[in-house]
């Protein structure tokens, strides 16, 4: 496997981002994009350092497809 896809998630109260990969509990944080992927990607090297690359690799799955889905949260909450 020669790449993962990476989600990146803006904090819009404090700033900085988030970057993640869905299917492993690694996170990386930072003031860039740029930071927050290079510190997911040393937070990966930790985990499969702990859990080993055979674990990490049967977590890692690619979606079939993507689709949006139009559902409005706060109408979810008044029902």
């Amino acid at each position: 496997m020669s790449g993962l896809t990476v989600e990146i998630i803006p904090d819009s109260e404090q700033g900085g981002f988030t970057a993640r990969v869905p299917d492993i509990p690694a996170y990386g944080e930072g003031d860039t994009e740029e930071q927050a992927l290079a510190d997911l990607r040393e937070a990966l090297a930790a985990y499969v350092e702990a859990f080993g690359i055979d674990d990490a690799m049967a977590r890692v799955n690619s979606p079939s497809s993507l689709r949006r889905l139009d559902v409005d949260l706060a109408d979810l909450a008044r029902a």
